[in-house]
């Protein structure tokens, strides 16, 4: 019985699925700070608009942070990078 071989997955397709899941973090966290930001208008601050630019704002801050620490993982606090020379095991 042979096992079957998987390919890996090109950069470019990770590269896209990086991009597909910060579009969509985009859009979620974006559309749930819209959504506070009208129902805090509405209740709280008299229909006023800053309430629902504030918030949409943080939503968006919040997923470019996240999509930042996707494409970037050395800006994770606490994170090392360690290069092949590090991993291979020393022979003496």
């Amino acid at each position: 019985m042979s096992t079957p071989t998987t390919k890996p997955a090109s950069s470019e397709d990770v590269l896209g699925q990086k991009y597909d899941r910060c579009l969509a973090d985009f859009l979620v966290k974006g559309g749930v700070g819209f959504s506070v930001g009208v129902v805090a208008s509405v209740i709280l601050f008299r229909r006023r608009t800053w309430p629902i630019a504030l918030t949409t704002g943080f939503g968006a801050g919040a997923a470019y942070a996240d999509c930042d620490r996707s494409f970037n993982p050395a800006r994770i606090p606490g994170t090392r990078i360690i290069s092949p020379a590090e991993l291979a095991p020393s022979s003496k």
